[in-house]
């Protein structure tokens, strides 16, 4: 380079700027992370709000489970209820936001006692504490270091005192309803954690089964002799607890004689016939499946006919009452349907309303009990307890046939085994009330997605009774006492008590005294006893509403927004409704946002941490945001459509890293053109601004309302395409190329250099705010490098301004950048064929309509040569649109590097005016 050409370099104003080209996320972040902690950022941005007296947003938090490493669903769903407060700090409104974890439960419980047996309960409970603290540090950390802000010093936990008390008064205002009761009835058994489940502790998985048609001889020759029920199921180990069979009072039912032809091997076939009763439409089905055929009809009868009458047990000395009951179908089996009251909750209320009793022959571990009535299979495992059956059955002549299915069987969620119904001693909140409440409730709420409402309104609608007792240790005693008599005293006087005693001395208390101690403390009749049983877990994380919400002075309810994966309207949003309900009669919340489970990126399936574990692919947070940072993690978040299943996979963190640098590098370029300005006195004003820059603060205008819009709707991915569009488009590829130019060559104090710092001054503080909610860290940290006080975070979103509501700028521009394909397509023609090698070599004659938009903007050399970036170009009217290229007779200013008329001095004359001063 010659000296004047160094002095020439000199001259010009680069880019100057601290704000470093690489993120180095996972270097700065934690950096960037002790700095907000330090200074207190999360209590000043609330003080701020609160000083202005804003209206308060209330984003009530779904605890986490304190058992493992924060997965990626678990980061997805705090990312977002961090983009949803940011966004609403900015919009003006004070968020504060109490996080909590669920620490109760059996599967803490069961990964304590796994690893220990045969402990006390009062050192199971504090290995459950201690195991649940662990992992309660462990997630705040990921929580933080995702860069979600909230009051993690005063987090709420459901082990703590206070809480415990609030869950134990919630119950209290149920059995004040009178809702509360305790009854022998079926509940969803799991023998491998040996306790009832809530609907919500139940996952579907494939089992194959063993289906059996079962002959019941009817004790009655109403329909003649011999006739036998017909009955079909695919729990054979149920039938020693066969009370009835149901028919359905409106079907019609075959009387009539099946026969069947037996072959066996070296024999001649054996022709078997029965007298048989099968509903009409299900004969070819039974036919199909035992071989049985029709083959004399002796009388066709509606089901009710049935009624009363009594059939032989076919192995036990019992007989089985005929019941007439509405949810008997022809979907499958013989219309006729075995009854075990103490096994199925169709079966205990079609028994209750005809009075068959109760029999559960099944222990805590899904093994016969005496009552079963076969002594050489008490102590054996029902599941193994089938194959001796079917041989009872075939041995006595009442198997009429059996086949092996395939079908979705719910199991335990902790332990994976099957789950069997069983009746046992439980307590119950009764929904009589409660539903109805419940459902109307239902359509005042603000359901995202829509279908929301659905969804939760079908399970409300349909669930049973609710199921509360758990026999485990580490949870919330259900605080009822047991009268000399055995007799439950479920009184509300005395829970409340309950709940003093333990917010003053935790519920450990209620393990380590004894019954009379308890008694005494609680003054209570000599002779109680205390139930052993905790509360069902739902109702811990259910009572938020009460416990937090109601409790803390910072926030209000009903909340304004709850927000959880799909799976929580059978779990969080309706425990927390129904309790709501319960308590004060109304919903919890004011709108609901649901969104979709993280799946495998070929969108397989939701990807859970132990299928993550055998593919080997890594599903902690912690592994991504090690790795790439947890902006890089926020912004897939905010990339992804939440409504719908939400994919998944390494390839997309290395995919999500581009769009990340070019708003890093956007943001950088805005920075350094944005040095030695001063915006209360460089500042240049509408009239002043060329037209590119007015156009640029017009789309401006345009992304801030509808990034604005966008956020208001929670629809984070419309915010993201926006931002990323306006700086890929409208920024890199148009604006900071076109005014490259005269940002270096222009006097440093030029309108046009002035007008473009002030655009891109402009451009930057709205980005930096808009960009905040999403990429966190490097939008404070940018924000920081322009030299502003305070955290980004402080910070309003920019206001849509009425000023520059898009205008004729806007259409000028659009007629200009068709204009730029037209001229581009011609030059690139000149260049392949090596006329000449770059844009600003180019001489450009432009053929356009005579109404063309921008036609004054066309003839103005200095516009358009800087807008087209060429040597010069030559307008001629009429036609269509259309250009023709050629290699300019210009020479290069050896200082711009632009082809342009040259003075003596060698230099163009804007370059000669800047050198000369």
């Amino acid at each position: 380079m010659s000296k004047d050409a160094q002095n020439y370099k000199d001259s010009l104003s680069l880019p100057q700027t601290t704000f470093p080209m690489r993120g180095d996320l996972v270097k700065r972040e934690p950096q960037r992370l002790e700095q907000w902690e330090s200074n207190d950022l999360y209590k000043r941005i609330q003080q701020r709000r609160i000083d202005q007296n804003a209206p308060r947003y209330i984003l009530h938090d779904g605890p986490p489970f304190a058992n493992g490493d924060v997965h990626m669903g678990t980061a997805l769903n705090k990312v977002l209820k961090d983009l949803v407060l940011k966004s609403k700090t900015m919009a003006g409104f004070e968020t504060p936001y109490v996080p909590g974890w669920d620490c109760h439960g059996l599967p803490i419980e069961f990964k304590v006692v796994q690893n220990a047996q045969g402990l006390e309960p009062a050192e199971i409970r504090r290995r459950c504490v201690e195991f649940a603290s662990g992992w309660i540090a462990t997630q705040k950390a990921s929580f933080r270091r995702l860069g979600v802000l909230g009051d993690w010093e005063n987090p709420y936990l459901t082990m703590d005192a206070a809480y415990e008390a609030d869950i134990v008064r919630t119950f209290s205002a149920l059995i004040k309803r009178g809702n509360v009761y305790q009854s022998k009835k079926p509940v969803q058994w799991s023998y491998g954690a040996q306790t009832a489940l809530a609907e919500a502790e139940v996952e579907y998985m494939d089992k194959k089964s063993i289906s059996l048609y079962v002959e019941f001889p009817l004790l009655s020759d109403a329909f003649g002799e011999g006739i036998s029920m017909v009955i079909w199921t695919t729990t054979p180990w149920t039938l020693p607890a066969n009370l009835g069979i149901a028919t359905h009072p409106l079907f019609d039912y075959v009387v009539g004689r099946f026969e069947k032809v037996k072959q066996v091997k070296d024999q001649p076939d054996e022709l078997i016939s029965k007298r048989l009763v099968i509903a009409k439409e299900l004969l070819e089905m039974f036919e199909a499946k035992t071989g049985f055929a029709l083959k004399e009809t002796y009388q066709e009868v509606k089901g009710d006919a049935f009624e009363g009458l009594e059939a032989q047990h076919p192995f036990l000395e019992r007989t089985s009452k005929l019941i007439n009951a509405n949810f008997v179908t022809t979907e499958a089996g013989t219309g006729s349907v075995h009854i075990a009251p103490g096994h199925g909750a169709d079966d205990y209320s079609a028994g209750q309303q005809n009075g068959l009793g109760v029999l559960s022959p099944v222990d805590d571990e899904g093994k016969y009990t005496e009552e079963c009535g076969l002594p050489e299979m008490v102590g054996e495992h029902v599941f193994d307890c089938n194959v001796p059956i079917i041989k009872i059955l075939a041995g006595k002549g009442y198997l009429l046939g059996k086949e092996t299915i395939a079908h979705s069987y719910p199991h335990c969620w902790r332990s994976k085994t099957p789950i069997i119904f069983r009746a046992v001693e439980q307590f119950f909140i009764s929904l009589e009330g409660l539903r109805e409440k419940a459902l109307e409730e239902i359509d005042k709420v603000n359901w995202l997605p829509k279908w929301g409402r659905n969804r939760i309104y079908g399970t409300v609608e349909a669930r049973p009774d609710w199921c509360v007792s758990r026999q485990r240790t580490w949870g919330v005693p259900v605080p009822v006492f047991f009268d000399a008599e055995g007799k439950a005293v479920i009184n509300a006087e005395t829970a409340d008590k309950v709940a003093d005693l333990i917010e003053k001395e935790g519920s450990n208390i209620w393990f380590e005294l004894s019954d009379e101690e308890l008694s005494e403390r609680l003054c209570l009749p000599a002779g109680y006893k205390k139930c052993r049983d905790t509360l069902d877990v739902w109702i811990d994380s259910g009572s938020s509403s009460v416990a937090v919400v109601d409790r803390r002075p910072e926030l209000e309810g009903p909340a304004d927004l709850y927000l959880e994966a799909t799976d929580q309207h059978r779990g969080w949003f309706q425990s927390s409704l129904m309790l709501s309900v319960g308590v004060r009669d109304e919903a919890p919340y004011k709108s609901v946002l649901t969104h979709g489970f993280v799946v495998d990126k070929d969108k397989k399936g939701k990807l859970s941490k132990s299928e993550a574990e055998k593919s080997g692919k890594p599903i902690d947070a912690a592994h991504y945001y090690n790795k790439y940072g947890a902006d890089i993690v926020r912004l897939w978040v905010s990339s992804v459509d939440w409504q719908t299943e939400v994919p998944f996979g390494e390839d997309l963190f290395k995919q999500i890293a581009e769009p990340y640098r070019r708003l890093r590098n956007t943001l950088r370029i805005l920075l350094g053109n944005m040095d030695g300005f001063d915006a209360a006195t460089d500042a240049v004003v509408k009239a002043d601004m060329p037209l590119l820059d007015q156009w640029v603060l017009e789309r401006l205008n345009e992304v801030v309302k509808e990034c604005r819009a966008g956020y208001e709707a929670f629809e984070f991915r419309k915010v993201f395409n926006q931002i990323n569009q306006f700086c890929a488009t409208d920024l890199s590829a148009i604006y900071i190329d076109v005014t490259k130019d005269r940002m270096y060559c222009d006097a440093k104090d030029s309108v046009r250099r002035r007008s473009t710092q002030t655009v891109m001054h402009e451009v930057f503080t709205a980005l930096a705010k808009l960009l905040a909610p999403i990429i966190a860290y490097t939008a404070d940290e940018a924000w920081e490098h322009a030299g502003f006080e305070g955290s980004v975070h402080e910070q309003d979103f920019p206001e849509v301004k009425t000023e520059w509501a898009a205008s004729e700028v806007s259409e000028k521009v659009a007629a200009l950048l068709e204009a730029r394909g037209v001229i581009q397509t011609a030059i690139e023609e000149k260049v392949q064929a090596k006329e000449f090698n770059k844009n600003n070599e180019a001489a450009v004659l432009v053929n356009v309509p005579a109404d063309f938009a921008a036609l004054e903007e066309l003839k103005d050399r200095e516009f358009a040569t800087e807008f087209f970036i060429l040597a010069d170009l030559k307008v001629q009217e009429g036609g269509e649109l259309s250009a023709e290229a050629s290699a300019t007779e210009y020479s290069m200013c050896p200082r711009c590097r632009r082809y342009e008329p040259l003075l003596e001095s060698g230099l163009c004359a804007r370059c000669e005016e800047v050198v000369n001063g």
